[in-house]
């Protein structure tokens, strides 16, 4: 009895040491990414849980997206086999901390001139590299008969980046209307051009706007309120220009694919090799190998519990 729990403890203790030396290295890998990871998440929950002190449930739900996005690098490299470069992963973890905590949270999409067109203008790209490195994988695959010029490689890249920007906008939109939020921020100007304000639809101007008056209060405000649309313009089009810049660093990247090393690579998904895929699957082997036994062991735990009782 003593050798066979011995036995099983020596097992144990055998599948431990490889998981704890495939996480070290995992950690040595991507040490940058590593790091920026737990110190963002630890910050989120901080947050989460201060939100949950004050009763702050809108604050909760952002907190807890932000750590579902936290947390899909992690679910594409292991469930698609797809290696995320550390230099990416590390901008994706701090864009999401900056939209989702600072921004919304911390409010500085109101303190922060800039703060919104910033983020926009790495969205577009970020979306850019993503966008790039599917449509590459797809023409580097076997499988697929799929070959596209860099040319069309990187439009693809840039139509993806731009449609991500505006299925958000769709986003923002739908919030303000069904939900009486104000993520499409208003734009104080002094002149407005119209075709609703006379019969017949002729363009009428007004400018010099100033002071405004709905139901006889007025607004405190020096000029009149454009309801969104100048703050959806401006994004989709710093996130065009986010897109475009990309692209031109993506194009010439897949020009001299092979030749030389660029820093676009480090913003480019790649597909896991054999070698990687195969030390994946031990390692989950080796996770259901320890499971097994923690099973195994409380089974004779329980067993030995109740001959003691009887």
């Amino acid at each position: 009895m003593n050798k066979k729990r011995k036995n099983l403890s020596n097992r144990k203790n055998r599948v431990k040491n490889k998981i704890t030396t495939s996480f070290r290295d995992e950690f040595i890998e991507h040490q940058g990414a590593t790091v920026t990871y737990i110190v963002l998440r630890a910050l989120i929950i901080l947050v989460l849980i201060s939100s949950i002190l004050n009763k702050k449930y809108e604050n909760t739900l952002l907190c807890i997206l932000a750590l579902i996005q936290f947390s899909l690098p992690t679910i594409i490299e292991k469930h698609l086999h797809i290696t995320i470069p550390s230099t990416l992963e590390i901008i994706v973890l701090v864009f999401i901390f900056a939209a989702f905590i600072l921004g919304e949270i911390a409010e500085f999409y109101v303190y922060i001139t800039g703060w919104d067109t910033i983020l926009h203008t790495t969205n577009g790209f970020l979306c850019g590299a993503i966008g790039l490195s599917l449509f590459d994988l797809l023409n580097d695959t076997e499988k697929i008969e799929f070959k596209l010029s860099p040319f069309y490689l990187v439009l693809c890249a840039f139509c993806f980046s731009m449609t991500v920007g505006i299925l958000w906008e769709f986003f923002e939109f739908s919030q303000d209307m069904f939900w009486g939020k104000d993520m499409q921020k208003d734009t104080i100007i002094h002149t407005i051009n119209s075709v609703a304000l006379l019969p017949g639809g002729a363009i009428t101007s007004i400018n010099n706007i100033h002071h405004v008056v709905i139901d006889g209060v007025p607004l405190k405000i020096d000029g009149y309120l454009d309801i969104g649309l100048i703050d959806t313009m401006k994004d989709l089009f710093v996130n065009f220009i986010g897109a475009v810049v990309f692209s031109v660093y993506g194009y010439f990247y897949e020009k001299a694919k092979g030749q030389k090393n660029t820093w676009v690579e480090k913003l480019m998904p790649t597909q896991m090799d054999e070698q990687r895929i195969k030390e994946l699957n031990e390692l989950k082997k080796e996770k259901e190998r320890l499971k097994q036994i923690n099973d195994e062991k409380k089974k004779r735990r329980n067993k030995y519990k109740n001959k003691q009782r009887h």
